[in-house]
């Protein structure tokens, strides 16, 4: 059975818009994260994608009520249709499917709307374009009638997970027909509205850094006679956990992972870990450990998309890593978790900011 592939692969990041940004923030090893002087919320460093203004990012047509996450999602989509005319080809039309993870959606733009029903003369004094932001859909929906995706839409909730879960659901699409092409990936705001529900729900004493951004992929089928092949996905693995078990339930899911797609540890050429996880070793072997939130914060739904653009990235400069195996781990809070098996197909250089 033939296994889909990735063609083509974007990022908005703390590192910077684009890919080529993110790709040299990994190569670099640096850290992304800030604590700037005028956060509102207590005790948090943040990692914002830098000079990020939507309408000189994207223009002004069609953007004036446009939410940051929508705008993240949107200025990624950009990136990997606008670069290549073979990907606006494929990624168009009644066969492209779009799939977005996403924790909740825009944050700042339902509570603005619950603020509305709190403070203005009656309760549906609200700000009506408002209102199309606050549907958890709403990314997907404005970045498919951006880009022409007539096929499928969807939007996945799971927040760090949603990222492997958006593409478990891409491969459905693909394995049954209903899609020839998907633009798959997931996308978080930084806003003080989520600095704030992050806060009061965290542990005071564990300051999150947040972040924030989009990455997206282009799935298709199989690999295509007139262009590249970056990696094929060969398997999402998906399970839950409880609080004190993680680390041990994800080196299981990983240990499941590698036996469905039938690949042995020693063909392992890194990892991209969870949170919190310090390294993996399977069988007397470790692999490369590539960054993760360290490096650009708690990216929420972008952060499973962000550590597939890690191994694409890091891919790019190794040549140990084509034709071997690559892991992403990922969990989140609510006790779920998973791993993606992508296995490196060429090391394509990126042409385009």
């Amino acid at each position: 059975m033939t296994a889909p592939v990735i063609t083509a692969w974007s990022a908005v990041s703390p590192f910077g818009l684009g890919r080529r940004a993110f790709a040299a923030g990994v190569a670099a090893g640096t850290s992304a994260v800030t604590r700037p002087e005028k956060w509102p919320v207590p005790r948090q460093r943040v990692a914002p994608v830098p000079g990020f203004v939507t309408a000189e990012v994207l223009g002004h047509k069609g953007t004036r009520s446009m939410d940051r996450v929508s705008a993240l999602t949107a200025a990624a989509a950009d990136e990997l249709l606008g670069a290549d005319s073979r990907h606006r080809e494929v990624a168009a039309g009644e066969w492209a499917a779009l799939v977005l993870g996403t924790t909740a959606g825009s944050n700042r733009s339902m509570m603005d709307i619950t603020r509305d029903t709190h403070t203005r003369a009656m309760p549906f004094h609200i700000d009506t374009p408002r209102i199309p932001n606050a549907i958890m859909n709403s990314s997907a929906a404005q970045c498919a009638i951006r880009h022409n995706l007539k096929g499928p839409n969807a939007t996945v909730a799971g927040g760090r997970a949603a990222g492997l879960f958006a593409l478990r659901y891409a491969l459905r699409l693909l394995s049954s027909g209903r899609a020839r092409s998907v633009l798959c990936g997931g996308a978080e705001e930084l806003t003080e509205d989520r600095g704030w529900l992050e806060h009061l729900a965290g542990d005071p004493d564990r300051p999150t850094a947040l972040g924030e951004g989009c990455s997206l992929l282009l799935l298709e089928p199989a690999a295509p006679p007139d262009g590249p092949v970056l990696a094929e996905v060969l398997g999402v693995t998906l399970g839950v956990f409880r609080e004190a078990e993680r680390d041990t339930a994800l080196a299981d899911c990983l240990s499941r992972a590698l036996a469905r797609a039938g690949v042995a540890p020693a063909d392992l050429w890194a990892v991209s870990p969870a949170v919190g996880q310090t390294g993996v070793h399977l069988d007397g072997h470790a692999p490369l450990t590539l960054p993760s939130e360290e490096s650009w914060g708690d990216a929420g739904a972008a952060a499973a998309p962000f550590q597939i653009a890690s191994v694409l990235a890091a891919a790019e400069q190794d040549p140990a890593a084509p034709g071997r195996v690559a892991a992403v781990l990922s969990a989140d809070r609510d006790n779920v978790l998973g791993c993606a098996l992508f296995r490196i197909r060429k090391a394509a250089r990126s042409t385009h900011a």
